[in-house]
This record gives C-alpha cells, sequence and structure tokens, in this order.
C-alpha cells in the first residue's frame, strides 16, 4: 500500500469496494459522505494528495460544511490546492443542478398543505440572502398556475402593495392565492408588519374575489403558516 506525504491512503491503494466511486455503484450514493461524493467530482488529487485529501481540506473550512458549496464562487474554489478552474466549474455545477432539482416544482401541482409549499420553495427561499415576497396562484381545484416575485427587501406595505401582487392574479384569473415570503435569519416567526401586510392583502383579495388561503414564512428548516395558527 502507499500513502500520500499526509500518510492519507491513496484512493487507488485502497480496498476495491472502499474507493468512493465504487462504493457508490454498489450501494449507491446515500451510503457516501460529503467527502467521498465531493471526491468522485473532483476525480483526482495532486502531487502528494489524494481526491479525498482534496475534498476534506476544502470542506473542514467552511463551517456548514458541504452546505456552504451553495454560495461560494469559482474563484474562491480555485485557491484551494487541487482545485483548479476545471474543477471548480464541475463542483459549482453540481451544486447549481441540485439546487434546480431541489426547487423544480413540477406543472399542474396541487397544494394540498402548508407542508406541500414548504417543500416545493422552501430549499431555494431558505439559503436566500433578502427577503423575497412571492405568491402562488391557484386554479379552482388548487394546482398552481403560476407564480411571481412581487418585491426583494424586508417586507412593508410600499413594498408589498396590492397592485402588484394581485396584477398577475386577476389577469390569468386565478381563483386563490398563497403568500410566500422568506426571513434570512432562519426564523419563521411572524414579524407585527407581517400580520399588518397579510391582513391588508386578504381584504383586499375580499374585494376583488380572489382568497387568500395562507401566508407560509420560510425559515431555516421550518415554517410558519397563518392558516395552521389561526391567524388569517
Amino acid at each position: 500500500m502507499k500513502y500520500d506525504n499526509s500518510g492519507s491512503l491513496m484512493i487507488r491503494e485502497m480496498l476495491y469496494d472502499e474507493r468512493p466511486r465504487e462504493k457508490l455503484v454498489a450501494k449507491g450514493p446515500e451510503y457516501l459522505t460529503d467527502v467521498e461524493l465531493l471526491a468522485i467530482l473532483l476525480r483526482t488529487g495532486t502531487q502528494g494528495m489524494s481526491a479525498i485529501d482534496v475534498s476534506r481540506n476544502l470542506l473542514k473550512n467552511y463551517n456548514q460544511g458541504v452546505r456552504s458549496l451553495t454560495e461560494v464562487k469559482i474563484e474562491e474554489l480555485c485557491a484551494y490546492e487541487g482545485i483548479g478552474k476545471s474543477k471548480a466549474a464541475l463542483i459549482l455545477a453540481a451544486v447549481e443542478l441540485g439546487k434546480r432539482i431541489a426547487t423544480a416544482v413540477p406543472e399542474n401541482r396541487t397544494i394540498t398543505s402548508p407542508e406541500d409549499v414548504y417543500r416545493f420553495y422552501g430549499e431555494e427561499m431558505k439559503h436566500l440572502k433578502k427577503e423575497e415576497f412571492r405568491t402562488i396562484m391557484l386554479d379552482t381545484k388548487n394546482r398552481i398556475i403560476s407564480e411571481s416575485k412581487v418585491s426583494v427587501g424586508t417586507l412593508n406595505s410600499s413594498l408589498v402593495h396590492p397592485r402588484e401582487v394581485f396584477k398577475d392574479a386577476i389577469r390569468i384569473s386565478a381563483c386563490s392565492m398563497i403568500l410566500v415570503h422568506n426571513h434570512p435569519s432562519g426564523n419563521s416567526k411572524p414579524s407585527n408588519q407581517d400580520f399588518m401586510t397579510t391582513s391588508r392583502l386578504k381584504e383586499c383579495g375580499d374585494i376583488v374575489g380572489i382568497s387568500i388561503i395562507d401566508h407560509i414564512v420560510i425559515g431555516d428548516g421550518e415554517y410558519y403558516s397563518f392558516k395552521e395558527n389561526n391567524d388569517l
């Protein structure tokens, strides 16, 4: 067996079924660690470092581990030994593909509960650095027919104006609407301004005939439903 200069076992000298790629093929990707999955993307290491060592060296520098890769820039990745532009681009492409898969909303998907809203939009919105206010427009069977990003910034009455909220919903003859916004702090507890804005929009919806059936506040791994908490 051969070891690199750090004393780590090189991948080509590992037991065959313990090598990351072979383990994935035999057992499935869920059995691999974050370091092993990243090593498969890198394929090779550098002189004195295996792909596993390069991956471990990269991830140990981030408090949030692999999750931090959703925000890292290509120049930052290239600063690590063993990672050039080609490997950095591959990492970012894989991260972006994972984000798009997680946030893809199938056509004609029906909203049956607040959990559905969080499942469709939570993964994307919980990582946003600024508050975003969105509307989900539904037909008579609660199927998503459209969505709209109304504002970016702290939620207040000037940014979330009823005219902008209901404009698209009226145009496409939506039956009802769900309001969604995120809290970058990760805490989904609504603010006083959230309650005021929700109340105002519900009144406007009643006037134009498009009911607001819920307002979901997205946090980090959690959500707050105005409907579930009898605040709507």
